[in-house]
């Protein structure tokens, strides 16, 4: 079918946007978004979704009232084309993402699975496309960026589908782990005295604006999109210092030399060698280190640093503001789910 070119003319109410990975932790807010915006909506998921499968369709279709809710498999190209492509369609928004990080699911969702919605939202006339990606993906190291970036380069490639990739820095959830442990009296546990990494992390709410940005902004169309939330990049360390200002309590920190981490990932690869079943578990030890040791900032190849004034910034919502609330509220709606690891 020849690409809709034209829906940035039309009312935002005759605009088909078809979104996968609805149920995530920002599709959700992504399908939100986009309905307060008037789009004509199609949000896809699961049969059972959510975090261990706990979501039933009824569950789903009450969150999300003015959409229309499908249901079928990413995996399965001719579930995507029957339940979310059985009419002509204008935008696609892939808010998809490997629930584990292992090896398998990366490339099965992480590539193979967006790679379906891509194919198929092409067919039904979709003029742009709308990924969720990662800032991470910037140094390659584990298997679900090179499957990212597998997927970002056959996007990038096509000559007639626009794109807008959206790479965010951490989720607010992600810097999240740790509240209910220091609520309890323990130690904010840091590596290298906290200062090997930074973020500028993003709220829910805010990247999801971002994103339905992609639809309308013309200086979105086909571009890489790096972007981090409000105020300047923060440490791990000056996290930690935050959470606790937030407890109104007297920081208490552990730092843990980074090196203890290498030792049993040597020890899980070498193994994982002779045993196949152990290559996630080494995997799931690399994602750790990774996100103890890299920042979530944009990378200057040229200087071989991270650029915390390059990286952009959006939105309104605060790591500070977020903390207060889930110490005054606790942590639902934040669950870390299968990838609470990293």
């Amino acid at each position: 079918m020849t690409p809709r070119t034209d829906f940035r003319n039309r009312p935002p109410e005759e605009v088909r946007v078809v979104v996968f990975g609805a149920t995530g932790y920002i599709g959700r807010f992504v399908v939100k978004e986009l309905l307060q915006r008037r789009y004509q909506v199609v949000a896809f998921a699961r049969d059972r979704s959510g975090i261990g499968g706990k979501q039933t369709r009824d569950v789903v279709t009450a969150d999300f009232p003015g959409a229309l809710v499908r249901f079928g498999d990413v995996t399965d190209p001719a579930s995507i084309a029957a339940e979310a492509f059985d009419q002509p369609a204008d935008v696609v928004v892939s808010c998809l993402a490997s629930r584990t990080g292992g090896r398998k699911d990366a490339w099965a969702i992480d590539h193979q699975a967006t790679l379906n919605t891509y194919r198929e939202g092409r067919r039904a006339g979709a003029a742009h496309y709308v990924l969720l990606s990662a800032i991470c993906v910037q140094k390659p190291l584990l298997e679900f960026q090179k499957a990212k970036l597998a997927f970002e380069a056959e996007l990038q490639a096509d000559g007639e589908m626009t794109y807008s990739i959206v790479r965010p820095t951490a989720f607010f959830k992600s810097l999240g782990g740790q509240v209910e442990s220091c609520r309890k009296g323990g130690p904010y546990v840091m590596f290298g005295g906290g200062e090997l990494a930074s973020c500028k992390p993003i709220s829910e709410v805010d990247l999801a604006r971002f994103m339905a940005d992609c639809i309308s902004d013309a200086d979105k169309i086909n571009q890489v999109l790096p972007i981090g939330g409000p105020g300047p990049a923060l440490s791990a360390k000056q996290q930690g210092e935050m959470l606790f200002r937030a407890l109104d309590r007297k920081p208490r920190m552990l730092s843990v030399p980074i090196a203890l981490m290498d030792g049993p990932i040597a020890l899980l690869q070498g193994l994982s060698n002779l045993f196949p079943a152990l290559q996630d578990t080494a995997e799931f030890g690399r994602i750790g280190r990774y996100y103890a040791a890299e920042s979530m900032l944009v990378w200057d190849e040229g200087r071989q640093c991270y650029d915390a004034d390059a990286t952009p910034s959006y939105g309104e919502d605060t790591l500070e503001q977020f903390f207060k609330r889930v110490v005054r509220d606790g942590m639902a709606g934040q669950d870390l789910g299968d990838a609470a690891l990293f």
